[in-house]
């Protein structure tokens, strides 16, 4: 965006209201912690391990938050910064007494916890990266399953490896740190880097992914990938964030980093929100208030003159009724998805709206089209496609249609690695896109929307376009000008900042269409763009399309069954039914097709020189 000045750029913007946000919280939260730190010794104990938890938590949300996956195994990953810090840490005399088969080269460094840090992180990266593999590529309770396997295994180890830990007894001799200044630092570099991943490129892929995999996978977004860098990236946090909690410990076991510290990690993510850096930061402190609250009516007190008896493990029945009221009463937790903060609900674009108009013009498209050469699918020995072969070029629009059931939208799926197709292939050039993976397929500039909408509900009307557009390779500042260039184009600015969940139907529908078309395509398929929609939103439609068609010479393949819209736009028109083409040729041409007649009002009714109603309403 050329000419814009440097206080409106929407990319610089969006930075500079991530940094407010964690500004926000880091003022929330010292100002917690010094109020807490007041009441002596107790007081200053719960506000520094306030403030690990703070970072723990929030590790543990980079990964949970932005892939949707709840995560039991970072416990593992605190338990292995504990103790490669407590070893790296411990002077050398009691080192040697405390734990004597240690290899040598772990032994006698006696480094500083500062000094310490930087290689607990470079092993929990590490130890990241070989166990993401297999947990990135699973999702919802099978990934959650296998992180709690993880952390069952690490605890394993911690027991066994008794030259390293002392195995189930207590490992002492670690350096205590109770300086609150020096863990409220760590607890806002941790903020900080996660609202700056939360806003990254992968951040975004990875929240798109959680939203709906199939749609980020058709915008060219690998979901295994983006979940990978989640969890290393918040596996090496977790690692430094465990590191900091056995130094205030100073003794501790590996039971000290099991079920019991995990649950409550997890307590505290879900009741502030896990979809937010914000709801980890309330969280960590509503649920530590709540904690510190009824421990101290745990062995008995009076209340307003009622003597309470002891109950053991009152702490855990609160955190576990903590949740469940939560999940009941407000599922998105204290916070929600939003982040906290001004301008969290993306104000800023009342700074730039103005300045949509000063977007690139889009590219347009070269000469070259989409070709269907005999595809084929079965499902369960149904054939729901059966040999369809045709071309959908650049500069037209191309319908297809067809009678519900006909097959038109696995042919789409087929087209977009959606469907592994049984036989045939769908070539733009030379390339045939049936051998590519399915997030490959938009490298070729083929861009689809979906029969049902599929936005990321969870992302604003802004970031579903500019994840489109940053999934096709765009540099920040031209991903952020395509993202207010294609939501000019549909009218859809002065909702910009509006979850796509709460968006009006209309709205949502040319919004991905908005989406798509962020990612520049020469093909664009549009499966039933105008379902649902009624005359007067169906009219504006057509009349963008074609705009569309005029300005960027893209070629459009069209499915709906409102035949006077598909009509008013083709060039040509394709015609399957039951899996079959069984037409094609000009709007006027299909019309008089015995074939059409029959297959959309039935056999017998079509006569010679009778032909289908532009409308589709009959003969």
């Amino acid at each position: 965006m050329t000419g814009q000045p440097l206080d409106t750029h929407p990319a610089r913007l969006r930075i500079a209201n991530a940094l407010r946000t964690a500004a926000c919280l880091a003022f929330l939260l010292i100002a917690v912690a010094v109020l807490v730190f007041g009441f002596g010794r107790t007081g200053e104990r719960i506000a520094v391990l306030m403030c690990v938890n703070v970072a723990a938590v929030v590790s543990l949300m980079v990964f949970c938050g932005n892939t949707g996956i709840v995560s039991f195994g970072h416990g593992a990953f605190m338990m292995v910064g504990a103790y490669l810090s407590g070893i790296l840490t411990m002077p050398a005399g009691l080192q040697r007494n405390a734990l004597p088969d240690l290899p040598g080269w772990l032994a006698e460094h006696e480094l500083s916890v500062l000094n310490a840090l930087p290689f607990v992180a470079l092993a929990g990266f590490a130890i990241a990266l070989l166990t993401g593999g297999a947990i990135a590529r699973l999702v919802g309770a099978s990934a959650t399953i296998s992180t709690l396997g993880l952390l069952i295994i690490f605890h394993s180890i911690a027991v066994s490896a008794r030259e390293f830990t002392r195995g189930s007894q207590t490992f002492y001799g670690v350096p205590r740190v109770t300086d609150l200044i020096f863990v409220l630092i760590a607890a806002v570099i941790f903020i900080l880097i996660a609202r700056a991943y939360r806003e990254s490129r992968w951040g975004l892929f990875g929240r798109a992914a959680r939203d709906d995999e199939d749609a980020a996978t058709v915008l060219g977004i690998a979901p295994r990938r983006a979940r990978l860098i989640a969890w290393v990236l918040s596996g090496a946090m977790a690692t430094v964030a465990g590191a900091l909690y056995g130094h205030i410990l100073g003794a501790f076991s590996p039971a000290s980093f099991y079920l019991g510290l995990v649950f409550s990690q997890v307590v505290m993510m879900i009741v502030g929100g896990m979809a937010s850096v914000g709801g980890s930061v309330v969280g960590v402190i509503a649920v530590t208030l709540l904690l510190n609250t009824v421990r101290g009516l745990e062995g008995g007190a009076t209340v307003l003159g009622i003597t309470l008896p002891e109950v053991f493990g009152l702490t855990t029945i609160a955190l576990g009724l903590a949740i469940l009221l939560v999940i009941w009463l407000r599922p998105q937790g204290i916070v929600g998805g939003f982040e906290l903060g001004p301008g969290a609900d993306a104000p800023w674009l009342n700074r730039v709206r103005s300045k949509m108009t000063q977007a690139a013009a889009p590219a347009t498209a070269g000469d070259t089209k989409l070709v269907a050469e005999g595809l084929s699918k079965n499902f369960a020995g149904v054939k729901a496609v059966d040999a369809v072969s045709f071309e959908a070029p650049t500069g037209q629009v191309t319908g297809l249609i067809g009678p519900n059931g006909a097959g038109k939208s696995t042919l789409v799926n087929l087209m977009t690695r959606q469907y592994d197709a049984d036989q045939g292939a769908a070539r733009i050039g030379e390339v045939d896109l049936t051998k590519l993976r399915p997030h490959g397929v938009i490298r070729q500039r083929v861009a689809r929307s979906f029969q049902n909408i599929r936005l990321f509900r969870g992302l604003t009307a802004y970031e579903n376009v500019l994840v489109a557009a940053l999934a096709a390779r765009h540099g920040h500042a031209e991903a952020h000008a395509i993202t207010l260039r294609e939501l000019a184009a549909f009218d859809l600015g002065d909702i910009a900042g509006m979850r796509a969940e709460n968006l009006p139907y209309g709205a949502r529908k040319r919004l991905e269409i908005a989406r798509a078309l962020a990612q520049d395509p020469s093909i664009l398929l549009l499966d039933e763009p105008a379902a649902g929609m009624n005359p007067a939103e169906t009219d504006d439609l057509a009349d963008r399309l074609e705009a569309i068609l005029r300005d960027r010479n893209i070629g459009i393949l069209l499915i709906d069954h409102d035949l006077k819209f598909v009509n008013r736009l083709s060039d040509r028109v394709v015609v399957i039914s039951r899996g079959q083409k069984i037409a094609e040729g000009t709007p006027e041409e299909v019309r008089a097709d015995a074939r059409v007649i029959e297959a959309y009002i039935g056999r017998g009714r079509g006569g010679r020189n009778r032909t289908l109603h532009p409308d589709g309403r009959g003969l």
